[in-house]
């Protein structure tokens, strides 16, 4: 974006400085409730046990917050981040072929030449420990 400001001539656009400004706070103010954890965590499938976990989360969140502090007004949306320069396409040209079976072998679980993905309603511990006849009832 800055290549691309700075092309356009809208220096202009961050006020002549080196960064954005923001008026969010950076060190996450706001402590996360332990409903909000567990509903994370049955969302994401990644469990937040530690304090270390809840505070990167945390760091994670004021950051979001400053990002979207930034103001962006006039600034046009952005495509590829490589926009100034000529991106040329390899030719696709299909070298080998039929190789499922050995592809399947890099799952985890596989049932009826499929790969299996832990379900958005359980953690991946409890995924794990099921057998293909507990998959197929579910």
């Amino acid at each position: 974006m800055w290549a691309r400001a700075w092309r356009l001539g809208l220096r202009a656009l961050v006020g002549g400085r080196r960064g954005f400004t923001c008026k969010a706070d950076t060190k996450g103010s706001g402590r996360i409730t332990a409903e909000v954890i567990e509903h994370l965590e049955r969302l994401a499938l990644v469990d937040f046990g530690s304090q270390e976990a809840v505070a990167r989360l945390e760091k994670a969140i004021a950051f979001a917050d400053r990002l979207r502090a930034v103001d962006t007004d006039g600034v046009e949306p952005m495509e590829s981040v490589l926009e100034d320069r000529c991106l040329y396409l390899r030719s696709d040209h299909v070298i080998e072929g039929n190789c499922a079976e050995e592809l399947l072998q890099n799952s985890h679980r596989v049932v009826e030449e499929y790969f299996v993905a832990p379900p958005g309603t359980c953690s991946p511990k409890w995924f794990n420990r099921l057998s293909y006849s507990e998959l197929r009832m579910q």
